[in-house]
C-alpha cells in the first residue's frame, strides 16, 4: 500500500537488539496468493521485478548489506504459482544513503542506525516524497519535536502507530512530490462547497473601511 514503510531508522541504543529480531520476522512472512491468506503477493509486472533487482544491486554497490531476501522467486518457491514474485527484502543501509531515497514500489525495507532525533528528522525529510511518517517513542519532548514545525514534513505524521495506520477521521494526503490534496476527515465536505466571508452590520452607522473616513 502507498503508506507502507520504506525506511526504518532505529536509535543506536536498541539497534543491535532489534536488527536480528527484525530479520527473524522477515523469515516468517508468507509469500503467495493474498486471497489465500499470504501476507506478500507478487509485484505487478516484469518491469517491477527489474526495478526490484536494480534497487538491490544499487544498494549493495552503495554499501548496503542484504539481511533477508534480495532475489526473484521461482514458482516452486511459492507453491507453483505463476507471477512476478520477489522475496521481501531487508537491507541494512547507512543513514541517508542516496539509494534509500528513491520510491521503487517494491517490498524492500532499508534499516539504518541514528544517534539523535535531529539527524533522524533530517534524514526523514531529505526525500522528494512526503506521504506518511511515524515516530515510536516514550519521550514526550521527542513527540512534540516530531509533530512540530521542525519535525516531519509529511502529510501524515504519526506517533506510536505505524506509517500505514491513521485516525479514520483525519484528513489523508501527502506533501512535496506526493501531492498537496487531502481527502477524508473534515476536508471531505470542503470539496463540495463554495466558501464566502460574510459581514453583517446591525448598527445604524456605516463602519469605516479599513479605518478610513470618507465623510469629508
Amino acid at each position: 500500500r502507498c503508506t507502507t514503510l520504506r525506511r526504518l531508522m532505529v536509535h543506536e541504543s536498541v539497534y543491535d537488539d532489534l536488527l536480528p529480531r527484525l530479520a527473524a520476522a522477515y523469515e516468517r512472512v508468507t509469500i503467495g496468493d493474498p486471497l489465500g491468506g499470504a501476507l506478500c503477493g507478487p509485484v505487478h509486472s516484469a518491469d517491477a521485478v527489474r526495478t526490484y533487482e536494480t534497487a538491490v544491486e544499487t544498494a549493495v554497490a552503495g554499501g548496503g548489506r542484504v539481511l533477508r531476501g534480495g532475489k526473484r522467486l521461482a514458482p516452486d518457491a511459492v507453491g507453483g504459482l505463476a507471477g512476478n514474485f520477489v522475496a521481501p527484502t531487508l537491507i541494512e543501509a547507512p543513514l541517508g544513503a542516496e539509494y534509500t531515497k528513491k520510491e521503487a514500489f517494491v517490498p524492500i525495507l532499508y534499516v539504518s542506525k541514528f544517534r539523535t532525533l535531529d539527524e533522524a528528522i533530517e534524514a526523514n525529510n531529505a526525500v522528494g516524497q512526503g506521504l506518511s511518517s511515524s515516530l515510536l517513542t516514550q519521550n514526550i519532548n521527542n513527540m512534540f519535536q516530531w509533530i512540530g514545525p521542525n519535525g516531519s514534513d509529511c502529510g501524515i505524521v504519526n506517533v506510536n502507530i505505524p506509517t500505514s495506520g491513521a485516525e479514520i477521521g483525519g484528513a489523508f494526503g501527502g506533501n512535496k512530490e506526493t501531492g498537496g490534496g487531502r481527502e477524508a476527515g473534515s476536508d471531505s465536505w470542503k470539496q463540495y462547497m463554495r466558501r464566502s466571508s460574510c459581514t453583517i452590520n446591525h448598527g445604524t452607522d456605516l463602519p469605516l473601511a479599513q479605518g478610513i473616513d470618507f465623510s469629508a
